[in-house]
């Protein structure tokens, strides 16, 4: 069933003082990983690259680099595989390493804007998307993060309605979130029963589970969140599930959103038994709001309503549980 009202969307809360070196070593690799190839295979210069940067040589990732920019100048892919050094330099904890590498892409992206859109190139929002990412966690783990959040607002602002939009509010989210009230979840179209607001699930702990139908980590995921809400359920844990409309189903192929609508019930029923018979709303404004450009994304919410855990990627049983224990405990 599809169901759609109107309602308000307040933005997301102002800046908190939380850990960022913990985000950044719990979720950074796995975050890069599943943003890497959104819009295009990785190229043999990508891939050379990144086979370097796992090796630990950072030298002969430059030198592939440099070969390549002598050869054919600098493109998209070049940009994407030199925004892989910042991200590989940021990964080592090489801070130095990182700002140069993401500067230097950020600027020869932003140069190559004069002549061309943003995503007119599957490459280049890949490459600018990494540089703004990885300038911004610099910052904060140069214990600026107020200077951080400025600068990824600023270019959220600069780069609002493009592809790169959901990446720069995930890195304001993962700065800024934590200890703040929830923001609002879209419920004007939805799939199963009316959803209720966060509002109205103060009181409980809730984990929102942001997924996409085509997404192989929510399913692993799936199963340990089902594991949970049966243990926890009676002490009053929740599972709140946003997704959205990608534009396709099954294998990429386009489809308009009443068809696509029944594929992500479909989606929903063989694959997320945890999910039957709940609200599940689907809401682009929503994953935006949270930031979600990579799936899944979970989000705890403690019984007064405020975020106390914002982590894009997966989390395993160990790593989630005891978080949801701590918040049922109070």
């Amino acid at each position: 069933m599809v169901i759609r009202y109107q309602q308000s969307t307040p933005a997301p809360g102002a800046a908190y003082t939380g850990t960022v070196n913990r985000l950044i070593s719990t979720t950074l690799a796995a975050v890069i990983l599943c943003l890497a190839g959104v819009g295009a295979q990785p190229s043999p210069l990508v891939t050379d690259v990144r086979a370097a940067i796992t090796a630990n040589d950072f030298a002969q990732a430059t030198k592939v680099i440099a070969t390549y920019r002598t050869q054919k100048g600098v493109t998209a892919e070049m940009l994407e595989a030199l925004s892989w050094m910042g991200r590989g330099a940021l990964a080592a904890k090489d801070l130095d390493g990182a700002d140069k590498y993401a500067r230097e892409t950020y600027q020869l992206s932003t140069a190559m804007l004069k002549t061309r859109s943003l995503d007119q190139d599957a490459r280049l929002p890949i490459a600018l998307g990494a540089a703004i990412e990885v300038l911004g966690q610099v910052e904060a783990q140069r214990g600026a993060r107020s200077e951080a959040v400025t600068f990824l607002r600023k270019d959220a602002a600069t780069y609002k309605g493009t592809s790169i939009e959901k990446r720069i509010q995930k890195n304001i989210n993962l700065l800024s979130m934590e200890g703040q009230p929830a923001p609002v979840i879209d419920v004007a179209e939805y799939l199963g029963p009316k959803p209720p607001s966060l509002a109205e699930l103060k009181g409980k702990v809730v984990v929102l589970f942001f997924w996409a139908h085509w997404c192989s980590d929510c399913k692993t995921q799936g199963p340990i969140l089902a594991e949970l809400a049966a243990k926890y359920r009676d002490r009053g844990l929740v599972v709140f599930a946003p997704t959205q409309r990608f534009g396709y189903v099954a294998g990429g192929k386009p489809a308009p959103a009443d068809v696509e609508m029944r594929y992500i019930d479909e989606v929903r029923q063989q694959f997320y038994p945890v999910l039957a018979g709940q609200p599940v709303p689907v809401s682009e404004a929503t994953h935006l709001r949270y930031g979600v450009s990579s799936t899944p994304t979970l989000v705890l919410v403690d019984r007064a309503g405020l975020i106390r855990l914002y982590n894009p990627g997966r989390m395993t049983m160990e790593q989630l549980e005891p978080r949801i224990k701590s918040l049922l405990a109070t």
